[in-house]
């Protein structure tokens, strides 16, 4: 059964997975000890087990969760509300200079390249997030032809392939510490956007 928490527990559970998640983006997952942990985050062993009596593999999971939560809370609320062009760019702003900001601490690096490679049942709570992430850019696509600024396009298609430029771009940024890569994918994948939706709607 899972215990239900008190407010203040929630809060100490929270910053431990905090915590957690800020230790496993500078250093691997086979690097980071529960002892890590519980320093990093002012935690005694015993505290850190009270919430994650399974213990390392519970609190990645927790992490995991956490960092696809930050990922798409990190472009809100521009993600939920792409229903004109102008919204697409702001959109398409926020992403690259959070990513430039963040560089190698990124949630995504974490959870793709570390807690989501190496943890049980991370793999679920990736592909979830990529499932919500792509289902928010659809909606955005049927949101302008719905307000006739876009013409008929296949919005599961181009949904998928302008989240898959997103990843690519955020991947070798990751490799490389370029953000143009990442800037090229969504400003290409915008762009084709419109000229495929460009037979009937505004410009």
């Amino acid at each position: 059964m899972t215990k239900t928490l008190t407010p203040k527990g929630a809060a100490t559970k929270q910053r431990i997975v905090a915590g957690a998640a800020e230790l496993l983006r500078a250093q691997s997952v086979a690097a980071t000890t529960l002892d890590d942990v519980c320093a990093h985050t002012h935690t005694s062993k015993s505290q850190l087990f009270h919430y994650f009596p399974e213990g390392k593999d519970q609190l990645l999971l927790a992490v995991a969760q956490y960092e696809a939560d930050q990922v798409l809370s990190d472009q809100q609320p521009q993600l939920s509300n792409l229903d004109s062009w102008e919204a697409w760019q702001e959109w398409r702003d926020v992403v690259i200079e959070r990513y430039r900001s963040l560089g190698d601490n990124c949630p995504m690096g974490a959870l793709f390249l570390q807690v989501g490679r190496d943890t049980p049942g991370a793999r679920a709570i990736v592909r979830r997030l990529l499932e919500d992430w792509q289902r928010f850019l659809a909606a955005g696509i049927e949101a302008l032809q719905a307000n006739g600024q876009l013409g008929p396009v296949d919005v599961e298609q181009t949904s998928a392939a302008l989240l898959a430029g997103v990843q690519g771009g955020v991947t070798i940024m990751l490799s490389t510490g370029d953000t143009n890569y990442l800037e090229a994918a969504i400003d290409q994948g915008i762009e084709r956007l419109r000229l495929a939706g460009s037979g009937s709607g505004r410009p």
